[in-house]
């Protein structure tokens, strides 16, 4: 039985197209939809740029500051993007029980999520929007797919394929 569904989003491109396979699971299941999109933090090489050029008050208050409004500003982004596929599908916003952005590495912040919900299912594209087309999975697919401990609903990007290739 699925009682509650992850989706996890990169954002992306096809992040529209995995989104409508998540809606239609929670209207057949009648079940509840929870969203996360994780946030890669900052590499060594930006943070060493930063306070090469940024003095540490500046930068400390950029830290505090500036990241928990980027992240809200990301929520904002995704919740947008529902209603304007929700509206359009004539279905209510009460079917998402609750929208995360949180910073870390992808995989690990959609498993850690999955665990603390306790879903039954967890929605995710095979290629985030950077993949290389000749990839068949991309690496956060491929790490969930290896790790999950619930069942894993993949949704191909088949635009990637030529035609004629399976």
């Amino acid at each position: 039985m699925i009682r509650s569904i992850l989706y996890a989003t990169d954002l992306g491109l096809y992040a529209p197209f995995v989104l409508q396979h998540a809606l239609a699971l929670i209207q057949a299941f009648r079940a509840e939809l929870y969203v996360i999109h994780a946030v890669e933090p900052m590499s060594l090489f930006a943070e060493s740029m930063l306070k090469t050029y940024l003095d540490q008050d500046t930068l400390e208050e950029m830290q505090s500051k500036g990241l928990p409004t980027v992240m809200s500003s990301i929520e904002q982004r995704v919740l947008e993007a529902f209603r304007d596929e929700l509206n359009e599908a004539q279905q209510d916003m009460t079917m998402i029980r609750a929208v995360r952005v949180v910073q870390g590495d992808p995989p690990q912040v959609i498993l850690e999520e999955s665990k603390r919900l306790a879903v039954d299912l967890l929605v995710i594209g095979s290629h985030s929007h950077g993949a290389e087309a000749e990839a068949p999975m991309g690496r956060t697919a491929a790490r969930l797919l290896q790790l999950s401990e619930v069942p894993v609903y993949l949704v191909p990007m088949l635009q990637h394929r030529g035609r004629g290739e399976m």
